[in-house]
């Protein structure tokens, strides 16, 4: 006991750090899957070059997680925490050439006791690996600038490669570095430094597996991420509750002390640089060039499109480690106090499931409703199951699955990559299927009395079956309806 005391007040920071991070790993056991979970993972059980929504570094991670350790969710659970944890490592790397030991240790502090952090480590998003090499990428770029050692510049050129290869947001670290350097009065000469040019091409190659997919698919991810966003941003429709959302979202995910700071960093060096043609020295301003590009322009599209929570995250690294130059200890404190606030409801809320949620995204019910499905099915022989909710219900069944769930291109809807991964639903032809139905807003136990209409033009019959009803803690909790739908005429016939 003597000895943990000693250890606690000897490394206060790292003590805090580790004792976050082991509250989090305490959880994983008790975490379900999530959708996102499921879908990454229906990513990683169909290799693939790239994806239709995404990259693939969080297919790969997970593929090789489970491939060495097992198919359960855990496994799952477990892998997004590790890399997290690195990602939580090379902070403090990253962080240790640009501040003293006291400010590194602020900003050890500020990060490890965000929300967003452990939404990264519970939960598979291409966020988490994106975070690592994004950090990477900077602790690369920061060497091979303020340290002068050429070689970095080929590893920054692998690590920016690479964190595309996770997401396409992080076209934003080429973006940042090349601000950089226009900026800076130093080291603007690098702009024609071969090294510079070189990085850039490495990290430009790395990324072929994507392009060569989007040219094998007709650049349908370019296209999804690009287009369908843009044309919804150009109309230009300014939505009050996209901008509260988003700040609510912003300070759930750094804590109101963080945002506040956030800001008013913004604010400051904004000021200096418009009003007093003022800048700041040259590491200072690297970490700006990776912080207000990516939050500011991300934040300034809120009042007119719904921005994401995670969208941002990429500028939490560089950012935090200049609120650790400026944030006082008492606010520190107060930061700490508000996280462990939270941590503690979101621990009760994973250990007894105190509020439902009106969503799925959520992660209870899903393995029941496979186990509920498959007895139905007994019903049916040779039949099929499917679910039209883009991906969420059909990924979570998939996982949990051994038979084949098919998703919502079996009535002609687009489904995301589900419709890349050669599915010959021709065989399907004069089968029954059973079309399970997530009802949301749970209110009754009851049969719907209806069905989508989209049904009639692929099944000669539906007939709505008992709803499944779902208990977590004696209590209903989750209801799906669940249709027999008869002689399935598949999509090209319809056409």
């Amino acid at each position: 006991m003597n000895r943990v005391r000693f250890f606690l007040k000897t490394y206060p920071t790292f003590s805090l750090l580790l004792g976050f991070q082991l509250f989090r790993l305490f959880l994983l056991p008790f975490m379900g899957l999530t959708p996102q979970d499921a879908y990454y993972h229906f990513y990683g059980e169909n290799l693939s070059l790239s994806y239709f929504d995404h990259p693939g570094m969080i297919a790969y991670i997970l593929r090789l997680f489970t491939t060495v350790f097992g198919k359960t969710v855990f496994v799952v659970k477990f892998a997004d925490f590790f890399i997290t944890s690195i990602t939580l490592f090379s902070f403090y790397k990253l962080g240790s050439i640009f501040l003293s030991k006291p400010k590194l240790n602020n900003a050890l502090i500020l990060i490890s006791t965000t929300v967003f952090i452990s939404i990264l480590s519970f939960n598979s998003t291409p966020d988490v690996p994106l975070l690592l090499f994004w950090t990477l990428s900077l602790i690369f770029l920061s060497k091979a600038l303020f340290e002068n050692k050429k070689y970095y510049w080929l590893l920054a050129g692998l690590a920016m490669g690479l964190a595309f290869n996770c997401k396409y947001t992080a076209l934003l670290l080429q973006i940042g570095l090349l601000t950089f350097l226009v900026f800076s009065n130093k080291y603007r000469r690098l702009l024609l430094s071969p090294w510079v040019w070189a990085s850039l091409t490495i990290s430009i190659l790395t990324t072929f597996p994507i392009w060569y997919w989007n040219y094998q698919n007709e650049f349908a991810s370019f296209l999804f991420q690009s287009l369908n966003r843009t044309s919804s941003i150009s109309k230009f429709q300014i939505q009050p509750k996209f901008f509260f959302g988003a700040i609510g979202h912003q300070i759930l995910l750094l804590l109101p002390i963080l945002f506040i700071t956030f800001f008013s960093l913004i604010y400051k060096y904004l000021k200096k640089a418009v009003v007093k043609f003022k800048l700041p020295s040259d590491k200072t301003l690297f970490l700006l060039a990776f912080f207000i590009p990516t939050f500011l322009a991300f934040f300034l599209l809120t009042p007119i499109y719904w921005v994401k929570l995670n969208w941002m995250m990429p500028s939490y690294i560089t950012g935090i480690l200049l609120a650790a130059m400026v944030i006082k200890k008492k606010h520190i404190k107060t930061h700490i106090y508000i996280s462990a606030g939270i941590h503690v409801l979101v621990c009760l809320q994973i250990l007894f499931y105190l509020v439902p949620i009106k969503s799925d995204d959520t992660w209870v019910g899903w393995k029941e409703v496979v186990i509920e499905t498959e007895k139905r099915q007994q019903d049916y022989p040779n039949s099929f199951v499917f679910s039209a909710d883009g991906y969420k219900t059909t990924a979570c069944m998939t996982f949990f699955s051994e038979q084949k769930i098919y998703a919502q291109n079996i009535i002609g809807n687009h489904a995301l990559h589900f419709d890349y991964i050669g599915d010959d639903l021709s065989i399907l032809k004069g089968k029954t299927a059973l079309f399970i139905d997530s009802d949301k807003r749970f209110k009754n136990n009851l049969k719907k009395g209806n069905h989508p209409a989209k049904l009639d033009l692929y099944f000669s019959e539906i007939k709505e079956l008992d709803p499944i009803i779902i208990k977590i803690n004696g209590k209903d909790t989750r209801k799906f309806w669940i249709y027999a739908c008869s002689n399935y005429t598949p999509i090209k016939e319809n056409e």
